[in-house]
């Protein structure tokens, strides 16, 4: 798959499947820029995407708040001149039962990062992809156990349905990822009390995926190659 002379937006690019997709882009000829809230890890992604060739950009940014998220698109077609794909690959995971008395908090807390913020970009987006004849992807994965999480993940499947029947007569397209459990550093980001080796037992096939393998899916979605496919979820790894 070629991207040369396209231009790609990944948020949550400063570590695990956004970095790693930013990547993937890069090495296929794309502009990419990478969007976290991390300067020193943002930094490091970008240091490994100047080594194949590529100057990407880096856009420190926290998704939850609109005038960040207004930057991301400003900055991007300021630098680029154009987009034609947009990754949602930002968010977070934060336990609370419906019981907890911090529940309403941490909801808000979830949903704005991983919901609306898509809502807001997605609609900054869409006039550039609308030019470009883009592609617009977003991961979704709701694990039990965490009630915030899967509102905002369900919310966030539903949204890319209505968006691909609205988006598809003016040549965009959208579709999610739904990766389940893939390796990355988002234990110890969100100081959840899990191993690898716990999560494993909770899949279907008893794996546990790696960033490229998503990265891959990501990269395929938004080619030529699925020029006929939108509005449709990609389940990577079924939990049992």
């Amino acid at each position: 798959m070629s991207f040369a002379n396209k231009v790609v937006i990944v948020t949550g690019g400063s570590s695990g499947i956004g970095a790693t997709t930013a990547l993937h882009f890069a090495k296929e000829g794309a502009q990419v820029a990478i969007v976290g809230r991390n300067d020193s890890k943002l930094k490091n992604v970008a240091a490994r995407i100047s080594k194949i060739g590529k100057k990407p950009l880096i856009i420190k940014a926290d998704v939850s708040k609109d005038d960040e998220v207004k930057t991301i698109i400003k900055n991007t077609v300021e630098k680029f001149g154009k987009l034609d794909i947009l990754v949602n690959n930002a968010g977070l995971i934060r336990s609370a039962a419906v019981v907890d008395e911090n529940f309403v908090e941490i909801y808000d807390e979830v949903v704005n990062t991983n919901l609306r913020s898509i809502f807001v970009l997605t609609n900054l987006a869409i006039p550039h992809l609308i030019k470009t004849k883009g592609s617009s992807t977003l991961r979704s994965f709701a694990p039990s156990g965490y009630a915030a999480y899967g509102v905002s993940k369900a919310g966030l499947n539903h949204f890319s349905r209505v968006s691909a029947m609205e988006l598809a007569p003016k040549g965009v397209r959208v579709n999610v990822v739904s990766p389940g459990p893939v390796e990355t550093p988002i234990f110890e980001n969100t100081g959840i009390d899990a191993n690898w080796e716990e999560v494993i037992n909770l899949t279907a096939l008893k794996v546990v995926t790696q960033t490229d393998e998503i990265a891959d899916m990501i990269l395929y979605l938004a080619s030529d190659k699925a020029k006929s496919i939108t509005g449709s979820n990609y389940v990577n790894v079924l939990l049992t």
